[in-house]
């Protein structure tokens, strides 16, 4: 049986755990090439939320995956496949947002935190990417967990990420328009303190990789920054601009302790030795692939 959650702003549902059973994840064999998760370091595995009665701590939805940080209630990381031949391209209608039952509720930041302020629930898997496949209903409602949002505030979130992954999927030569793409929030103890509770991250991250269509088949990895410093530092009457950056998959690494594996090996932005290491982006013209 689902649970309805009353709250002034949104509809929210627990629904059973049996919902989540045909769930597929993230496949790391998505690509011609292995791309497997990133890895959590180990002074921070402890950190790692693990499912209910269950060792594993992946969260697996329809055509992406969550790994979740139980101080932050936030994830560490979102991973998604997306397939450009099959994306369907379905409406936002009235937001129903769900907790995961696989996972105890206090690791789940919820709706009182957004409530009255100019924070959105920003989707980490962003909605229409995973919408692809003969599941791409359940797609598009599994984005709607609070497992795959992150505080972000609405100057930032509402203008996207250039649409960076538009950007590739439009214009990079591609092997059958398919995509995998990491995001998370960079977790700092600077971050700030909302509420006496809440921490906010002022940093989100993407690695975005693709097997381009060359004699090879060989992979590009990319890696993006963003911030929104300057618009938390008072949720009320601060508007800066949010500013967005490439930066080398290593660096990501430093900022998150994640581990990428070999995926740093195959990043066309720190091969570059003509360019300064974190670049401003702009528009699409600044992106190096």
């Amino acid at each position: 049986m689902n649970a309805d959650i009353s709250t002034t702003e949104i509809k929210v549902i627990e629904l059973d755990s049996h919902n989540y059973e045909n769930r597929n994840g993230y496949d790391a064999d998505f690509l011609e090439k292995k791309v497997p998760l990133p890895s959590i370091p180990d002074n921070l595995k402890d950190d790692v939320v693990k499912l209910k009665n269950s060792n594993s701590e992946e969260l697996k939805y329809t055509n992406f995956s969550v790994v979740l940080s139980k101080s932050r209630g936030l994830a560490f990381y979102t991973a998604v496949n997306i397939d450009g031949s099959e994306l369907q391209q379905l409406e936002r209608k009235n937001d129903v947002w769900y907790y995961d039952p696989r996972i105890e509720r206090n690791f789940q930041y919820g709706p009182e935190l957004y409530s009255n302020n100019d924070l959105d629930r920003g989707h980490l898997v962003r909605r229409l990417d995973p919408v692809w496949g003969s599941n791409f209903k359940d797609a598009n409602e599994d984005t709607f967990h609070f497992s795959n949002c992150s505080p972000q505030h609405k100057n930032l979130n509402q203008k996207t990420w250039l649409d960076l992954e538009d950007y590739i999927l439009r214009n990079a030569d591609v092997h059958d328009l398919k995509v995998n793409v990491f995001t998370g929030p960079v977790f700092n103890q600077n971050d700030l303190i909302y509420r006496g509770k809440y921490l906010i991250p002022s940093e989100f991250w993407k690695v975005v990789t693709i097997v381009k269509n060359d004699d090879d088949h060989s992979i590009s990895s990319t890696a993006y920054l963003q911030t929104q410093k300057q618009l938390i530092e008072d949720l009320k009457f601060v508007f800066g601009e949010y500013k967005t950056y490439q930066v080398s998959i290593s660096k990501i690494e430093s900022l998150t302790g994640l581990d990428f594996g070999n995926l740093r090996n195959f990043d066309p932005f720190s091969k570059r030795k003509d360019i300064i290491p974190v670049r401003i982006i702009n528009n699409e013209k600044d992106i190096i692939l």
